[in-house]
Parts: C-alpha cells; sequence; structure tokens
C-alpha cells in the first residue's frame, strides 16, 4: 500500500478516534491489513459484534472501508489511511485532541503491561530487542521539533503497510514515543 497519511481536521474524526478500541482497530488495520471483525476482535482482544460497530463507525468516517477479498460469507476492512496527525496546539487544534490522546497513551500503556506480563516466553531473540528507555533531555521547543522530525525519518521507512523489503523473520513491532516538558523538573541551571 502507498503511504497515505493524513492530518485529521474533522472533530467528529478524532471524538470517534478517542474510543481506545477504535483506535486499537484502525491501528490493527493500518499494520496489519484487510481483517474481519472476528480477527480484529482477536488482534485486539474484543468481541467480533463490538468490532464489527466500531468498524461501521469507523467506516462512516472514512477511516476504513470493506475489502473486496472476502470469499461472500466473510466480510473483511481495510483502512483506508498508513497513518495520521492531528494539529495539536494552537488555534488549529481541533476539539477532542486531547481526549484522543489521552486515549493513544493509555492504550500504549495497556500494550506495554500486557507485553511485559508475558514477557517470559517472548522468544529470547526478541527479549534482548525489545527496548524501554527514558531520557531526560535538555531541549528547546525547535530542537524538540527537529529530534522528533528525525526519529520520525528513521522510523517511517519500517512502516509495516508500506514496507515492501521486511526480513523474512520480521514481526509487528509497537513503537511509541511521548516527548513533553516536564516543568516541575525546571529549576535554576
Amino acid at each position: 500500500m502507498q503511504e497515505r497519511r493524513v492530518t485529521l481536521t474533522d472533530p467528529a474524526v478524532v471524538d470517534a478516534l478517542a474510543h481506545p478500541v477504535r483506535l486499537d482497530v484502525l491501528g490493527y488495520l493500518m499494520s496489519s491489513g484487510p481483517a474481519t471483525a472476528s480477527q480484529c476482535a482477536r488482534a485486539v482482544g474484543d468481541t467480533p459484534s463490538n468490532c464489527s460497530y466500531h468498524l461501521r463507525v469507523l467506516a462512516a468516517l472514512g477511516l476504513v472501508e470493506p475489502d473486496d477479498s472476502g470469499d461472500g460469507r466473510s466480510r473483511p476492512w481495510r483502512a483506508t489511511i498508513t497513518g495520521f496527525t492531528v494539529e495539536s496546539d494552537g488555534p488549529g487544534e481541533v476539539p477532542g485532541t486531547a481526549e484522543m490522546l489521552a486515549a493513544s497513551v493509555e492504550l500504549d500503556h495497556h500494550l506495554v503491561r500486557e507485553y511485559l506480563r508475558g514477557r517470559e516466553s517472548v522468544p529470547d531473540e526478541w527479549r534482548r530487542a525489545d527496548m524501554h528507555g527514558t531520557y531526560g533531555l535538555a531541549l528547546s521547543p525547535a530542537e524538540l521539533i527537529e529530534v522528533e522530525r528525525q526519529l520520525d525519518a528513521v522510523l517511517r521507512p519500517y512502516l509495516r503497510p508500506t514496507r515492501t523489503d521486511a526480513p523474512d523473520d520480521a514481526e509487528y513491532v509497537h513503537v511509541s514515543i511521548n516527548a513533553f516538558p516536564r516543568a516541575e523538573f525546571s529549576g535554576p541551571r
């Protein structure tokens, strides 16, 4: 699939993605390709009927659509985008952005906790490769934007829906980055 990263400007779309299951289902379809409601349910730990409902909501907003790979008995869906951004500051901020970002952080924390609960059953090579890092950086706002741009440039070639040269042992890897000022840590220098 060719990369199609959109900037969300519709408050209804941002509000819909403030729901963690919708956000997870969309993420699953963006990274894994077409799937039925039952496949989505297994992937995100929900029920097929609930995922079917959330898929219809996402479809009404243009984020997913039916995929013609079905056999008549199954109804697969596919994402219409490979990623998204949302204006999260100033006068262009879309209402509901904070709630959507909170749902995304909540989902990230849930995924990390679940991974750590089952980490002992993860193959050794993946345990050696997994990472949790925390960095206390001294950055200006302009420098943070540049760091974010550089990280995006490093990660973007590996996006699952657009990568055509993945090795045979490649697995889906969840990468989450949070960067924000900690005013309570700033003090006299």
